[in-house]
């Protein structure tokens, strides 16, 4: 389980990544006092679930998790350096159709 902390250093960089949260996760974000987009440590290679886990964000309020601006499955790897934007469930249809959620990517 990672452990949340701030990124003090540029050096830093390359082992985090930044998250991003809309809607109600947006608000989430700011009743927790975290700046929207979130940088976190982020050293290995790991299943994007591990990041909702590392947040205590149940994975029922994230309808579909963007890694460098591609819609991923759950189980998507997140790696130093991406950037993740989460989604919850509830986007309108059109959006689902311009952020490409209508089919579940096969990577």
């Amino acid at each position: 389980m990672l452990k949340l902390r701030t990124i003090e250093r540029v050096g830093d960089l390359a082992e985090s990544v930044e998250v991003r949260a809309f809607s109600f996760l947006w608000e989430l974000f700011r009743r927790r006092g975290w700046p929207n987009p979130l940088r976190l440590p982020w050293p290995e290679a790991a299943p994007a679930r591990e990041l909702l886990a590392a947040l205590k964000i149940e994975p029922a309020q994230v309808e579909a998790v963007f890694v460098n601006g591609v819609v991923r499955r759950p189980d998507a790897v997140i790696r130093p350096g991406d950037r993740v934007a989460l989604v919850p469930p509830g986007t309108p249809g059109p959006y689902r159709v311009l952020l490409g959620m209508t089919r579940e990517d096969p990577t």
